[in-house]
This record gives structure tokens, sequence and C-alpha cells, in this order.
């Protein structure tokens, strides 16, 4: 009888810890770049073809679907649902050279978002172009380690972090952005940055002295510094990042485990999840807290967004009708094409990668008249690859959105070396500034000291390669974004003599070049960059 009675009461102090733990269901994407229509698997705008054949993903209708599925699923079920975007909805389509954030703030509104990070691209077009977004949308969008008090049109409206009530229960939000957007994007003068990590600890802090136990960070640094952050900042419990676009999961091609655990500060495990992009992925975060807001468990997979999920029919609708005026446009046919161009990110910021060479070899093209032997290209420019076959003007501008143009200037041997340096100078972070060329060629060794990572630079004479040489100058072509220094590139901002950064839209030059080769043209790696 008492044995009776002593497993009774055990029994019962079980169901009430398992009825004191607490459950988030996190759902996230980030670096949606303007996706709003579905991408094929090159990551660009889907054709009528591959949409009948239904080999098509994402898109902001199936997003929303998939989003609405499951928090319904969850709150049926009694469950706390969340859902997140680390960031980078700008900038990736003609939807956003069109309409500059006013479909963001549309959609992400439809779709009912909780919190969202501020992205680099998110200040392409200035604080003005962010200004756009954080006037369209209720819920809070944050970035902590950014000062925008002496921005006119940002001030007072973004937020350092947020605590929102789900279930019950408060969750606190802190956030950070690249500290190299000045170099990336174009927030200006008047919005200063803080060191990312200690941002972040101050705010967790002032989070956890506020009786916050449960503290997400939602971040848009890329998966190796989420990794720093997880493990050095006291008081996260989870990190939800963006920016460097990586795959997590099981399935082939993912750069780690998802969630991957890493050990924090205080010894316990801290997941971090994020979700490519491109809409391709739901990412799908399962947090468990003790009574004491403990985090105890994370599980969780990210949720391929294929033809297996039905598209939300009222933003599908709003779609079709945002994007009349823009129909004529993308699907121009401008070229016919024998082999697709391999313009995959993690290529194209590591190696000599098939865009990369198409691209410069157009840019080079387009100015070979005007004695320009040399083009550089930065890696982080190209966003898409082009499958074989007819290329619309839609494809173009999904590879090249950021409506750059050509600029041509001037400059010593010794400054193609120092900008060859500074595109090698993140090569483990799979920074955009790896240098894509033509007219040049030379070897990287990633493992080699500062200064002396480049070696065996070439540029071509006639039919020939002859030793760069540093004393000489040598008239280059580039975009106006590296021109001027972007990526990184300040040395051809101070070095360039007669720059003229106002040529025509470089996606009007890869169209006119494609056009030019023929529909037999197949592209091809030369050995222009060799990686040590």
């Amino acid at each position: 009888m008492h044995r009776l009675l002593l497993t009774t009461a055990l029994l019962a102090l079980s169901s009430g810890a398992a009825r004191a733990d607490y459950v988030l269901h996190v759902l996230h994407i980030n670096d949606f770049h303007s996706r709003i229509e579905p991408i094929n698997g090159y990551d660009s705008t889907c054709d009528a073809e591959a949409l009948a054949k239904d080999e098509c993903f994402g898109g902001v209708a199936r997003m929303a679907a998939a989003i609405k599925a499951k928090r319904d699923e969850i709150t049926a079920a009694g469950g706390n649902v969340i859902v997140l975007d680390a960031g980078d909805q700008y900038q990736g389509s003609l939807f956003y050279t069109t309409y500059k954030g006013r479909e963001v703030a549309e959609f992400m509104s439809a779709i009912g978002f909780d919190a969202m990070a501020i992205g680099n691209h998110e200040f392409d077009d200035g604080p003005e172009g962010l200004a756009t977004l954080l006037d369209g949308v209720a819920f809070p969008v944050l970035s902590g380690n950014i000062d925008v008090s002496r921005s006119k049109v940002l001030n007072g409206k973004v937020d350092d972090t947020v605590t929102l009530d789900i279930g019950g229960e408060r969750i606190g939000i802190v956030s950070a952005l690249a500290m190299d957007t000045p170099e990336t994007a174009s927030p200006g003068p008047s919005v200063t940055f803080q060191d990312d990590i200690a941002s972040l600890t101050a705010d967790a802090r002032a989070l956890t002295d506020a009786g916050v136990t449960r503290i997400i960070a939602l971040t848009h640094s890329g998966y190796r510094r989420d990794l720093d952050f997880a493990a050095q900042v006291p008081g996260l419990d989870a990190v939800i990042g963006g920016h460097s676009h990586t795959l997590l999961g099981d399935m082939k091609g993912a750069e780690g485990p998802y969630p991957t655990m890493v050990k924090g500060p205080d010894g316990a495990d801290v997941p971090v999840a994020t979700a490519y992009a491109y809409s391709k992925y739901l990412g799908h975060l399962t947090l468990t807290f003790d009574d004491a807001g403990r985090l105890t468990a994370a599980t969780g997979a990210p949720i391929l967004l294929d033809a297996s999920i039905t598209p939300d029919p009222a933003i599908e609708a709003r779609v079709r009708a945002m994007g009349a005026p823009i129909e004529a446009i993308k699907q121009k046919l401008v070229a016919d094409i024998a082999a697709p161009i391999g313009g995959d990110r993690a290529d194209c910021r590591a190696r000599e990668c098939e865009m990369g060479n198409v691209v410069a070899d157009a840019m080079l093209a387009r100015t070979a008249d005007q004695g320009v032997t040399i083009a550089i290209q930065n890696g982080g420019g190209l966003r898409a690859s082009i499958d074989a076959g007819p290329v619309t003007m839609g494809e173009i501008v999904s590879v090249l959105p950021f409506q750059n143009t050509l600029s041509t200037f001037r400059t010593t041997g010794a400054t193609l070396i120092a900008a060859l340096e500074n595109g090698a100078s993140q090569y483990q972070d799979g920074a955009g500034r790896f240098a894509q060329v033509a007219g040049l060629k030379y070897t990287l060794d990633p493992a080699a000291p500062v200064g002396r990572r480049i070696s065996a630079v070439q540029v071509r004479q006639g039919e020939a390669w002859a030793p760069l040489d540093p004393a000489a100058t040598y008239s280059v072509v580039t975009n106006n974004y590296v021109r001027t220094g972007g990526d990184g590139y300040a040395m051809f901002r101070t070095d360039a003599q007669d720059a003229y950064d106002f040529g025509p839209d470089l996606a009007d030059v890869l169209a006119e070049y494609l056009i030019a080769q023929g529909p037999g043209f197949a592209p091809r790696l030369d050995g222009r960059i060799t990686v040590r």
C-alpha cells in the first residue's frame, strides 16, 4: 500500500515537472533577397516550364502558406510559436528595384512576423531605404549594435531589444548587424556601429536584470560569427542568424547540423540555427525550457518549401498584380546559352567560378575599345546562376540585382596587388570581396600571412601572359560599388586615376555579352585563379 502511494506521488511529481516545461517553436527565415516569386534550382526566378513541372521552391506565397500551416498546427495543439526574420529582405529581383521595400512591408505584415533583424542590404538605398520598411510594419525591427540617433529618418524607429509575451512567458530578443556593413552597403555617416559582442552582452545582461530568463539572439552577421556569439555572450539561449546563406541540416551540402550546439560561457549548450536563403527553406527550431527558464533541449530541422506546399492564394494573387508592370521586362528574352552558368555563392566567394568569368569577361569586352585590359568583379555581387537555354532579363537581374554601373580607371600594379589581397582578406568567412577577374591571373594561399596571400600575378598581353609590374599603370574596369570603396576596396577610391563611375548598368552589359556570344555559348574555367 505504501509502495503504491509512493509510486502515485512520484508520478504526480513527474507529471507536474513535465507541465512546468515551456516549449517554444521558432519559425525563422533569413536572406530572402526579394525572391517574391518562386525560385528554381539555381536560386533565380522560376520560368513557366519549371512551374508547370513542379520544380520550383519558395516564393512569398508558398512561404506564407508554410508559416501559417505550421503556426496553426502548433497553436491548435496548445503550443507556443514565434516567427522571426534574420534580415536581408531587400535586393535581389525586379520586385525590389520596382517597389523599393514597400512590397516587403506589405508581405511581411500579411504573414505576421513577430520580429526582424536589420540586414546589411536593408541599407542598400541608405537610411531612407530602411525607413520605408520601418514605417510600413507594426512589428519590431531591431539591431542592438547600431546607433541611429543622429539619423533624421531612423531615430526612434530601430529597437535595441524587444520582449515579447508568448504563451504567458517573456521572450527577450537581442540583435546585432555585421560590423562591415559600411563597406557592404550604404548606411551613411549618421549610422554608427558598435562592437557586436560587447553590444549583445550588454543587451542580454539588461534583459536578464529585468527578469527575462529566455533570450534569443536574432542576428545578421554570418554563421561563423554566430558561433562566436553563442560561445562568448552570457545569457543567450539560442542564436537565429543570417547573412552567410548557410545551409544546416542532414542534407547534402549542409555546412553543419541543425541546430549547431555550442558550449556557452556558462557551460550550457547554446543552439545556433540559420536557414539558407531565398525562401527555399523555413527554419523550425524547438526550444524546451524548465520552470527556471533554463534551456533543456533544442531540436529541429529546416523545412524544404517545395511544390508539396500550396502557395497562399490571396498572396499569390497579390504577387501577380504587383508583378504585372514588370512582367514585360522580366520575360524579355535576351539570349540563348548551351550550358548553365554556375554562380553558386560558395564557389564565387572562394575560387574561380563560371559566373565570375562570364561577368568579368563581359565587363572587359564592353570596355576593350577604351584600352581597358583588366576587369575585377566582387564575388558577392553575383547572386544567382543561369540555367541552359533561353535567358530572360529577369534571370540576368537575379544575377546582378544591385543596379551597379561600370567604372573605369587607371591604377598601378601595386594597387592591384593590394586589391587582390583585400579580396582574400576574409576568405575563411566567404566574404563577398573575393575577386573574380579577367585579363588577369593570380594565385591565392589563404593560409599565408597577411600581405603574402597573393602571388604569381600575371596580366594578359595579346595572346601571352606576363608578370604584373607593380610600378606600371594599368587600365581597369570594375563596378561603381567596388571602385568607390565597397567590400573593402578603399585603395580604388583613393588611388584611382581618371575614374569614371557612370557607365552602363552591369546587367545590361551581361545581356549584351551573352547576345554577342550566340546560342552555342558555354562557360568555362580556364585557370585564371589558383587556390592553394
